[in-house]
């Protein structure tokens, strides 16, 4: 890996004026980071363990047991329901709101993490070969995990047919594309890089939160998303831009919520 974690090199490139601000110091850093990730994927991440926790010691194995994804929040009741999907989905991007705000007041933007539209063609062809790696890996990893009994059986989606239900599907996948990324990997490499941590110190660190927030779904699928992060980690260090981990997150997740609708059930050798 790189000696240091990549930043942009101008003030234009980081969207910050000719005399930018100082960082906060480091106390005043650390309490930020650990106040986001309170508020976003750090308590998901307590939440999965206290779920795992609670698959552990439920009768019969892993793989009999079910993780469901995106439920309906309203039974029988379509527009009620839509509301309260896209309610959730609104204001579950808080977080990433709080991150471009907190880097805007240390003197700098989203443009500094590469979370922005100034290279769409680097951005999707980087983001759809990545989804390409990581899916097919992914979806390796939880084949295998699931007939070893390593992993619960997971359920994209329960949505009950209604005719908003793929929009709502891909909704959600550019969320978690957004959300992940940013802030696991664009904001909190980037502070722990103004902390003084070593690059690969970071990049494991995020990556274990990934797999902690991910637990819920099994062992298997834990070390899935550690490798996961890793390969993330290594691309934001070697090229200073979370875009393309958000295009590939985002065509991952469409193709899991929006293909179990279609091909769960119909396909032989995934678990259902």
């Amino acid at each position: 890996m790189t000696d240091k974690i990549r930043a942009p090199h101008t003030a234009e490139d980081a969207g910050t004026p000719s005399s930018p601000t100082a960082p906060p110091e480091r106390g005043l850093l650390r309490w930020e980071v650990v106040c986001v990730l309170a508020l976003s994927l750090g308590a998901s991440a307590v939440s999965a363990i206290i779920s795992f926790a609670g698959v552990l010691t439920a009768p019969g194995g892993l793989a009999e047991q079910t993780a469901s994804l995106v439920n309906p929040r309203a039974d029988a009741r379509p527009w009620l329901d839509l509301s309260r999907q896209l309610y959730a989905l609104v204001f579950s991007m808080a977080p990433v709101l709080l991150v471009a705000y907190l880097m805007r007041r240390s003197g700098e933007s989203s443009r500094t993490i590469g979370f922005d539209v100034r290279r769409p063609g680097f951005d999707l062809g980087t983001g759809a070969a990545l989804a390409a790696l990581i899916g097919a890996g992914g979806l390796a990893v939880y084949v295998v995990s699931w007939n070893l009994g390593l992993t619960l059986t997971i359920v994209p989606s329960t949505l009950e047919g209604n005719w908003w239900d793929v929009p709502v599907l891909v909704l959600q996948a550019a969320k978690n594309g957004v959300l992940e990324e940013v802030i696991v990997v664009g904001y909190l490499l980037h502070r722990l890089g103004q902390l003084g941590w070593a690059p690969w110190k970071a990049v494991l660190a995020s990556s274990v939160l990934r797999a902690f927030y991910h637990l819920y779904q099994g062992v298997g699928m834990f070390f899935g998303n550690l490798v996961m992060g890793l390969v993330f980690g290594w691309f934001y260090l070697r090229y200073g831009r979370v875009m393309p981990l958000v295009v590939a997150h985002t065509v991952i997740d469409i193709v899991a919520f929006v293909g179990s609708v279609y091909l769960i059930g119909r396909i032989d050798w995934l678990p259902f």
